[in-house]
């Protein structure tokens, strides 16, 4: 099992950047592949990014694709989304989450573990 904890979110205005942080203890955290997840107010939760156990891969939305960056860092047990660009459009809480099946997925329900949330505003 793996506990995950986020945070970094904050209100930022339209143009601007946030790094988002998740430590997780527990299990080695480079068994799993780790996913950035959002939920805006009144819409259902929806896949941001993920990467590969190894870091090599990674996948975006394609809302999300050339504006965000995820990457980890397995030595502090941490996964890590780079946010620039930032539009009101992505104002949400954002999830990280653990998979521990092979592979990446873009798939709410393939993943084992979630953080708590930390909440993203940007204003226009």
């Amino acid at each position: 099992q793996v506990q995950l904890v986020e945070s970094g979110g904050g209100l930022v205005q339209a143009g601007g950047s946030l790094r988002l942080s998740c430590v997780a203890s527990g299990r080695t955290f480079s068994s799993y592949a780790m996913g950035w997840f959002r939920q805006a107010p009144g819409k259902e939760r929806e896949f941001v990014a993920a990467i590969r156990r190894s870091g090599v891969t990674t996948y975006y939305a394609e809302s999300v694709k050339g504006r965000f960056t995820i990457s980890r860092d397995n030595a502090k047990n941490t996964a890590y989304l780079q946010m620039n660009s930032l539009k009101p459009e992505d104002t949400a809480v954002y999830y990280c989450a653990a998979r521990t099946g092979w592979g990446i997925s873009d798939r709410v329900n393939e993943y084992d573990y979630w953080g708590q949330g930390t909440q993203v505003t940007v204003s226009s």
